[in-house]
C-alpha cells in the first residue's frame, strides 16, 4: 500500500525517554520538536516527515512536563489522520495519549458546543445534520420562498450558503451585498434556513465551525477554553479556511502556543475554500513566530525533487524551500509526446507491464494521475483489454459512476422497455416526483397483473394508490421515452441518440442548474460518454454491417467492460486517481497524463486566474514519485466528445533540460526547455503575436474565424465559422494567421 510518511525509523530504547524521542530526528526536525513556548510555523516540504514531527512534538511536550495531556488540542482534517496521529503518540507514550484531544476540526467543535451551545440559544442535545439532510432543509426553504428549483438548484444554493459560512458571513451580511438574482435567492433562502435550523435545534457541519467561533468570542467561555488548551497543534495548515483560521486565532490569542505544520507548495484546495494566505501570512499574523523549514526529503530521488521545484518555484506567492535527499540523482524524468489519448493509454499500459516484468515493480506501487475524472475512461478501456488489474481512488470506475449508469439505463430502456431494472434507475433520475413509494406501486401492479413495467407505466391511472401528481409525472416520462424509442428504431448514430436522450430527459439541464464543481464533473463524464459513442460509431462504420443495432451492440460492449472490471490479480492493482486525490500518497512509479494547455493547467483555472494553484497541483503530482516519473501529452485529444489539436502544457516547458529525457516534438512547437509561459515570462523570446478582438484569422485545421477575446499569457479566443465552435488557442504556437483582405 502507498505510504503517507516516508521516515519511519523506530525509536531506540534507552535510559532517557526524552533522548529516545529525539534520537532519530534530523536537526531541523529536532528544532521543530523542541521549540518552547510561542507560535511555531513548520514548513514541511513533500516527504519531509511532517507527521513524525507533529507526533514527536506532542510526545516531547508531555514527556518534558511542559503540557499535561488535557492541555493538548491536536487538529487534523480527516478522522483517519486523527486516528493515525493518536496511534503514533500512544506508541511513544502509552495510554496517557487517550486523554488528549486529537481529532478533526469538526469533532473538536462539536465537543465544545455540547458544553456551551446554550450560550447561543441552542440546547446541548442539538442535532448535527449531514450534507444530505442539509440539502433537504435548503430545498424546503426554497419551496417556502417560491424559488424555481430548476433555476435555483438546492445543491447550488447549499454550496453558496456553505461558502458564506466558511467566510464567517451570516445571512444578514450575505444579503447586504445585493448581487445577481441567484445571490438574491440565496440570501432569502439563507435567512429562512438559519431560522429553521435554530427552531429545530440543529446545526450543519459549517455551523459547527461558525458557532464555535461565536462561543470563543464570548468573554467568559473564550477565556475558559483558552485556559483549557494551552498547546495547539495543527496539521495541513495550508488547507484551512477563514473560519478555521479565526477559531485557532481566538484559542491562541493569549498564550500563543500554536504549532502549525504545512506546505504552501501543496495548497491545492482553493475550490473548497482553503485560503493559502493563512500559511503565507502566518508570520505577519503571529509576529513572534519561529519558522523551521523541513527540506530533507525521505521519499524521492533528487531528479524528481529538482524537476518539481523548477515548476513550483515560478509561483510568486510561495515561501522558498529547496528539497534535497540522500537517495541519489536517480533516473531522468521522462516527457513523452504521443499521437492521441489512445496511443497514450497503450504506451502507459505497456510501460506498466515492462516495469512489473523487467524491473520487479509491484502493480500496487504504480499510479496514474490525471487532472479530470473523464480522462480515466480511455486508460480504463485499455487496461481492461490488456487484463491489467486497476483501482480508482477517490472516485469510481468510469462505467460505475452514477451519471454513467443513469445514461446507460436510459439506453437500455430504449432497447428494451420491459427492463424493470433500467426503468427503476431512469424513472426518477433526475428527480421527477416519482419517488420510491410510487415506483413500488408501479412494480407491485406489474407483478399482480403479469404486465411489464412499461405496460403498467403506459396506463398509470390504473395503478392503485398512485397519486395524481405521480400519475402526471409518469405520463410525461413515458411520453419522453416513447419519442426517444421511436427515434432509436431508425438506428441513428449512437452519439446522436445519446445526446438527444440526455437533453430531452432534462438530465443535462438538471446538472447544469446545480452550479457546483461536483455537477460540472458529472457533466464532463457524460460528455466523455458521448465521446465513447462517437468512437463506437466511427469503428462501426469501418467494420460494416452487424446483426445487432448500434444501440444493442453498444450496450453489449459496455456490459462486457463492466464484467471484466471484476478482474483481480495477486500482484496488486495499478492505482488511477485525479491529481487532487494524490496528495499525501507515494508510489515507486508515477505517470501524469494529459499534460496539455487547457487540460493541465485546466482552462477553467486559467480563466479564473488560478494558475499558481495548478502549478502547485503539478508539484504535488510529481513529488508522489519515489523513483520513476513520466509525464505525457497528446498531439490531439478527444475529450468530452470533442477532438482538438493539443498544445503541450507550459509546465513541460518549465522543466530543465538536464533533468529530462524527452521523446517527441516538444521543441518543434516553439518551447525550449525551461521556457514555458509563466506570469510575466514569455514562452519564447520576443513578444506574443498581437491579435485584436474582431480580427479575422485563419487556422490550419479549423479554417476561418474571428477573434472574440484576447487573454493574458498570449491566449486568444477564436470563434470558427465552419462549426460555430469557440476555442482558446496559444497564439505563440497555434497554426494561426491573419486573413488577408
Amino acid at each position: 500500500m502507498p505510504q503517507t510518511d516516508s521516515q519511519s525509523t523506530p525509536i531506540e530504547v534507552g535510559a532517557d525517554p526524552v533522548e529516545r524521542l529525539l534520537a532519530e530526528l534530523n536537526p531541523e526536525q529536532r528544532e521543530a520538536v523542541t521549540h518552547g513556548e510561542g507560535p511555531l510555523l513548520v514548513l514541511a516540504g513533500a516527504g519531509s516527515g511532517k507527521t513524525r514531527v507533529l507526533t514527536h512534538r506532542i510526545a516531547w511536550l508531555l514527556a518534558t512536563g511542559r503540557a499535561g495531556p488535557e492541555q493538548v488540542l491536536a487538529i487534523t482534517f480527516t478522522n483517519k489522520a486523527a486516528g493515525e496521529m493518536r496511534g503514533r503518540v500512544e506508541e511513544l507514550l502509552g495510554g496517557v495519549a487517550r486523554r488528549m484531544w486529537v481529532m478533526t476540526f469538526h469533532a473538536a467543535c462539536a465537543r465544545i458546543l455540547r458544553r456551551d451551545a446554550q450560550l447561543l440559544g441552542y440546547s446541548s442535545n442539538f442535532t448535527i445534520l449531514d450534507e444530505a439532510d442539509a440539502r433537504r432543509m435548503v430545498k424546503r426553504c426554497l419551496e417556502a420562498i417560491g424559488a424555481d428549483p430548476k433555476r435555483f438548484h438546492p445543491r447550488a444554493v447549499r454550496a453558496a450558503i456553505s461558502r458564506a459560512k466558511n467566510a464567517l458571513l451570516d445571512a444578514a451580511a450575505y444579503g447586504d451585498g445585493g448581487g445577481s438574482p441567484f445571490e438574491q435567492v440565496v440570501g432569502e433562502a439563507f435567512r429562512l434556513y438559519e431560522r429553521r435550523m435554530r427552531d429545530a435545534n440543529a446545526m450543519d457541519f459549517d455551523d459547527l465551525l461558525v458557532r464555535t467561533v461565536e462561543v470563543l468570542r464570548d468573554e467568559q467561555a473564550g477565556a475558559r477554553w483558552r485556559r483549557r488548551f494551552g498547546w495547539l497543534l495543527v496539521d495541513e495548515y495550508q488547507d484551512t479556511n477563514h473560519a478555521q483560521y479565526e477559531l485557532l486565532r481566538l484559542l491562541a490569542s493569549e498564550h500563543g502556543n500554536l504549532t502549525v505544520v504545512g506546505d504552501d507548495d501543496q495548497s491545492v484546495y482553493g475550490f473548497r475554500g482553503a485560503d493559502i494566505r493563512n500559511i503565507l501570512e502566518f508570520e505577519r499574523d503571529f509576529p513572534a513566530a519561529h519558522t523551521v523549514k523541513l527540506e530533507r526529503n525521505y521519499r524521492s530521488t533528487q531528479t524528481v525533487l529538482s524537476a518539481a521545484h523548477a515548476i513550483v518555484s515560478r509561483n510568486q506567492g510561495r515561501k522558498e524551500k529547496r528539497m534535497w535527499t540522500e537517495a541519489g540523482a536517480g533516473e531522468p524524468v521522462r516527457v513523452i509526446e504521443l499521437a492521441d489519448e489512445h496511443a497514450e493509454a497503450r504506451q502507459i499500459a505497456a510501460e506498466i507491464e515492462r516495469l512489473v516484468a523487467d524491473e520487479g515493480v509491484s502493480r500496487d506501487q504504480i499510479a496514474v494521475f490525471y487532472r479530470v475524472n473523464a480522462q480515466s475512461r480511455v486508460l480504463e478501456d485499455i487496461l481492461v483489454r490488456d487484463e491489467v488489474p486497476y483501482q480508482v481512488i477517490g472516485g469510481t470506475k468510469f462505467y460505475e459512476r452514477a451519471e454513467i449508469k443513469d445514461a446507460i439505463a436510459y439506453l437500455s430502456l430504449l432497447a428494451n422497455p420491459a427492463d424493470e431494472i433500467a426503468f427503476g434507475r431512469a424513472v426518477n433520475s433526475p428527480k421527477r416526483g416519482i419517488g420510491a413509494t410510487s415506483q413500488a406501486r408501479l412494480a407491485s401492479h406489474a407483478n399482480t397483473t403479469g404486465a411489464t413495467i412499461w405496460e403498467v407505466a403506459e396506463r398509470p391511472e390504473k395503478v392503485p394508490g398512485l397519486g395524481k401528481a405521480a400519475v402526471k409525472a409518469v405520463g410525461r416520462f413515458v411520453e419522453t421515452i416513447a419519442g426517444l424509442h421511436e427515434r432509436a428504431a431508425s438506428a441513428p448514430p449512437l452519439a446522436d441518440l445519446l445526446e438527444a436522450t440526455l437533453s430531452e430527459t432534462s438530465y443535462l439541464d438538471t446538472l447544469e442548474a446545480e452550479r457546483t464543481i461536483e455537477a460540472q464533473g458529472r457533466l464532463e463524464n457524460l460528455h466523455e460518454l458521448v465521446g465513447v459513442a462517437r468512437e463506437f460509431d466511427a469503428e462501426r462504420a469501418i467494420e460494416g454491417e452487424s446483426e445487432l443495432t448500434p444501440l444493442e451492440e453498444f450496450l453489449q460492449q459496455v456490459a462486457l467492460y463492466s464484467e471484466q472490471d471484476g478482474l483481480h490479480d495477486e500482484g496488486g492493482m495499478v492505482t488511477l486517481m485525479t491529481l487532487h486525490n494524490a496528495k499525501g500518497l507515494e508510489y515507486d512509479a508515477v505517470f501524469v497524463i494529459g499534460c496539455e494547455e487547457g487540460l493541465f493547467p485546466h482552462a477553467r483555472s486559467l480563466e479564473e486566474g488560478n494558475l499558481e494553484e495548478e502549478r502547485r497541483l503539478c508539484y504535488v503530482g510529481m513529488t508522489r514519485a519515489r523513483r520513476l516519473l513520466q509525464l505525457t501529452y497528446a498531439r490531439r485529444r478527444m475529450l468530452y466528445g470533442v477532438g482538438e489539436a493539443s498544445i503541450p502544457s507550459r509546465f513541460l516547458g518549465e522543466l530543465p533540460d538536464e533533468l529530462v529525457e524527452r521523446e517527441g516534438g516538444l521543441a518543434t512547437l516553439g518551447w525550449g526547455p525551461g521556457t514555458g509561459p509563466s506570469p510575466g515570462i514569455a514562452p519564447a523570446p520576443g513578444p506574443h503575436p498581437s491579435y485584436a478582438t474582431g480580427e479575422d484569422v485563419v487556422h490550419a485545421s479549423f479554417g476561418e474565424g474571428v477573434v472574440t477575446a484576447v487573454e493574458p499569457d498570449g491566449i486568444v479566443v477564436v470563434r470558427f465559422a465552419a462549426d460555430g465552435s469557440e476555442r482558446k488557442l496559444m497564439a505563440d504556437f497555434a497554426p494561426l494567421r491573419r486573413r488577408s483582405a
